[in-house]
């Protein structure tokens, strides 16, 4: 079955697509216009109750939260993850859960404030949360050699914390200088790895990234849609 992949440039569907296409999975794909609130329409509430981005409809039914894909497309494709009887599959796990429940969230609170508070973000709120993604970024960093792919090979946690890393330097587009990817040597080594990699290539060319999109981010231009 070829997937449908509900999606808007250079959000959380990025992730996604990264991994259909390192699968080489077929899947086409729906722009979910965010300009016209269309992830609150009622036919994509229907398919993602939380009016979130993104959905990824299957031959089960659609499926959403960024990590449940990854992990439904890895075990679906047995790839880009530890199999579910391998020795290292529980650390892997808890690495990946790390990403979409701590990180993510705390990426999201940087960029949207508003969603959190009534009042005018000030350093009191976006100060400790550049604090923990620092912090989040540094264990990840240290222990990259624990969820990271070996050799030339990656996988689903490499794929969501470069995306990360490529939001951390492009938003909130006002206030974007406090990153600094240098500081994390493990992950900017992984992010260049990637970047080289067909699969990635293929992303690029799809959502209008630059070619080195997580090493020295630039804003997309994407064919439809805006990432801004």
């Amino acid at each position: 079955m070829s997937y449908r992949l509900h999606y808007a440039p250079d959000n959380a569907s990025l992730i996604v697509r990264l991994a259909l296409d390192e699968l080489g999975a077929p899947y086409d794909t729906v722009l979910v216009d965010r300009r016209m609130n269309a992830q609150k329409s009622h036919d994509y509430l229907a398919l993602n109750p939380s009016g979130r981005i993104p959905v990824l409809e299957t031959e089960h039914g659609p499926i959403f939260e960024t990590g449940a894909i990854l992990l439904w497309l890895c075990d679906r494709h047995g790839a880009l993850a530890p199999n579910p009887d391998a020795p290292d599959r529980s650390s892997f796990l808890s690495w990946l859960f790390y990403v979409a429940n701590t990180l993510h969230p705390d990426l999201i609170q940087l960029f949207y404030p508003d969603r959190y508070t009534t009042q005018a973000a000030d350093d009191s709120m976006i100060g400790p949360t550049r604090m923990r993604i620092s912090h989040a970024l540094t264990l990840l960093d240290q222990a990259n050699s624990v969820w990271g792919a070996q050799d030339d090979r990656t996988n689903i946690i490499e794929l969501y914390v470069a995306t990360a890393l490529r939001w951390c330097q492009l938003y909130p587009v006002s206030n974007c200088d406090w990153f600094d990817l240098n500081q994390f040597p493990n992950l900017f080594k992984m992010a260049q790895k990637l970047e080289k990699r067909p699969s990635v290539q293929a992303t690029i060319a799809a959502e209008g990234l630059n070619q080195t999109p997580f090493t020295l981010a630039r804003y997309a231009t994407p064919p439809e849609g805006s990432a801004l």
